[in-house]
């Protein structure tokens, strides 16, 4: 049963912070990425453990959402490419997130250390 458990749990908070790292791959003024690139740079992430097949919806909600923008620029290796940028809105979210992951990291990290004093 706790093999079970530790599966599920893991996968929640995986999927809780994917959208996260999501975000904080496109950051900075202007930084725009094409979203197999993204894809890339968290799959090499230990532990995040994620595809395309998870990557494009969340690209596709944010547009909705308005925290991303996307561009088509032409490829010399086939059609053209989507490309994804922060809007204002997505750096503001972004940042908050930051804020509210740091507090739930610093807190998680000040009641391990408080039990390895006690």
């Amino acid at each position: 049963m706790s093999a079970d458990f530790l599966a599920n749990w893991t996968t929640q908070m995986r999927k809780g912070l994917l959208e996260l790292c999501v975000l904080a791959s496109l950051k900075g003024k202007d930084r725009r990425m094409y979203g197999y690139d993204i894809v890339k740079r968290l799959s090499a992430i230990d532990g995040l453990v994620m595809g395309e097949g998870t990557i494009y919806p969340i690209l596709s909600r944010f547009k909705k959402e308005g925290l991303v923008e996307t561009t088509l620029a032409e490829s010399p290796e086939g059609p053209a490419r989507k490309y994804y940028q922060l809007t204002d809105r997505g750096r503001q979210l972004l940042g908050q997130m930051l804020t509210a992951w740091a507090e739930v990291r610093d807190g998680i990290e000040a009641v391990t250390v408080a039990e390895s004093l006690s």
